[in-house]
């Protein structure tokens, strides 16, 4: 099983980024996707996540309205839409699948909200 997060980096108070995952190594299709973050000093907490193989999805409440998980199964990519970016969503986010019954973790990607 293999995660490669990318698209992190520096953004500007109400800016916009688009994380990655492309994931290999298992079935794609039939695994719950999720991402999570961890600022500084803080534990990892869940952003959004695919809580069904049909795509019902859970956001948690700092970014409902603001962010947006999708996922492309020809692609084995999930993705993560951040709009309106603030300085407190500044953390490594982190790609997960939940697959063969046990979680795997990409590498982690960091975003970072400051002017």
């Amino acid at each position: 099983v293999q995660l490669v997060e990318s698209g992190g980096g520096l953004v500007q108070p109400g800016g916009s980024l688009r994380l990655s995952c492309a994931a290999s190594g298992f079935t794609f299709s039939s695994s719950l996707m999720s991402w999570y973050r961890q600022a500084q000093g803080k534990e990892r907490e869940l952003v959004a996540g695919f809580i069904s193989a049909g795509g019902r999805i859970n956001y948690a409440d700092s970014v409902k309205g603001r962010f947006t998980i999708s996922r492309d199964i020809a692609k084995n990519t999930v993705y993560l839409q951040m709009n309106s970016l603030k300085p407190e969503d500044t953390a490594v986010y982190y790609c997960n699948a939940w697959t063969r019954g046990r979680n795997y973790w990409g590498q982690g990607t960091q975003v970072t909200v400051s002017s």
